[in-house]
């Protein structure tokens, strides 16, 4: 009979709790995951780490921290998000060649993203032209802020839009076409000056270095009016959660588990306890396909569908991502995408441009991602049959 006080040897087997665990892990079990953990032993674990919440991939107090983990017949959303990339480790499946009429009562609750699902662009004729690729105009960038909306116009280009028009402080107009001459930029005192705009471009993103203060706060309200496919991000959410507009219809937005906990009302740490219900309830209450980033980012539509992303990189932590996400998403939607499939795409380009960018380690920077993004696409999708 093993003890807290027995020496473990060798590779662990953990097979201690399965997909059914609800609530927090209990003795004994606490003292056996705990003395796993400090072992310093490889661990392999069974179907998933014990301690690891299948649905939600939330740890229920304690977990095993496993080198590897073989899951069985199906694969769970809960190994994909949440806690989930701390305690996985090589993730792998094996469907035991189960009889499909085994499968049929299973509900299939998130589609993981892959090369093999993912939505496509449709190649380029040779007599393609600018127009008919979309023209994304993109809103932001306050004073004090005027890098976010350009991480975001660079990303849109480098990613198929066929236009790019950027409103954002007339301050910034001479770094703007610096940074990117082949964007439209218009310096913008007033909401006014976008009203002839509007009528001709195609897609909005909205949001990034936008503020809170008046200038964003009316900016946000003509785009709001609009009827155009957007992208909302950043302090377009922010502005959002305090009731200042009401967000369109056909839109798609990016937040992050603060921004997501606002919008609902609720924690952050509600938010990650159950980041799949989360990802609905906000799709449902706002009609909006959402991005929940985060380890494990969700994309959920109203109609129900969830999709997970598991792919990524630890240097992805720093200032920037978000911009370039947005503006990714708006040029997919603008060469002819769903929302729904926008976001998806852009998700899994952004995440694995992520995870290859940052194997050069810490200082990864979110321009870094938009080359990767390109090329990614490209092998993807090719731009020529």
């Amino acid at each position: 009979i093993w003890t807290a006080q027995a020496a473990l040897r060798g590779i662990v087997l953990d097979a201690l709790l399965g997909t059914g665990v609800s609530g927090e892990v209990r003795e004994p079990y606490a003292s056996v995951i705990a003395a796993i953990n400090a072992s310093g032993l490889p661990v392999a674990a069974v179907d998933i780490p014990s301690g690891l919440c299948a649905d939600t991939g939330r740890l229920l107090g304690a977990a095993v921290r496993a080198d590897l983990t073989v899951t069985f017949i199906g694969l769970k959303v809960g190994l994909f998000t949440g806690d989930a990339a701390d305690v996985v480790g090589e993730l792998v499946f094996n469907d035991l060649q189960a009889a499909p009429e085994l499968l049929n009562g299973i509900d299939i609750s998130a589609r993981r993203l892959n090369p093999i699902n993912l939505p496509r662009l449709p190649a380029r004729a040779s007599t393609a032209h600018k127009g008919q690729f979309g023209h994304v105009l993109l809103i932001g960038g306050d004073r004090g802020f005027g890098g976010a909306i350009m991480l975001s116009a660079q990303s849109a280009l480098r990613s198929g839009a066929g236009m790019i028009s950027v409103a954002t402080r007339s301050e910034h107009v001479p770094a703007a076409l610096a940074r990117v001459p082949e964007a439209m930029v218009l310096g913008t005192s007033s909401a006014n000056q976008l009203m002839g705009l509007l009528d001709k471009v195609s897609v909005l993103v909205v949001g990034p270095g936008l503020g809170q203060a008046a200038w964003g706060r009316s900016l946000l309200s003509a785009a709001a009016n609009s009827p155009l496919p957007q992208v909302w991000d950043a302090d377009a959410l922010n502005l959002l959660s305090e009731h200042c507009v009401n967000l369109p219809g056909d839109c798609v937005i990016t937040p992050h588990p603060g921004e997501a906990a606002r919008l609902l009302g609720i924690s952050t740490a509600e938010v990650q306890a159950d980041r799949p219900a989360a990802a609905h309830a906000l799709s449902k209450k706002l009609t909006a396909v959402v991005v929940l980033k985060g380890a494990g980012s969700l994309i959920a539509s109203p109609d129900g569908r969830l999709a997970v992303c598991h792919q990524g990189h630890p240097a992805m932590a720093t200032a920037g991502l978000g911009d370039v996400l947005a503006g990714l998403i708006g040029a997919l939607r603008a060469q002819g995408l769903a929302a729904f499939e926008a976001a998806c795409l852009g998700v899994w380009l952004h995440a694995n441009a992520g995870a290859q960018e940052g194997k050069s380690g810490r200082g990864l920077a979110a321009s870094d991602l938009i080359p990767a993004i390109r090329q990614l696409l490209e092998e993807q999708a090719p731009c020529l049959k």
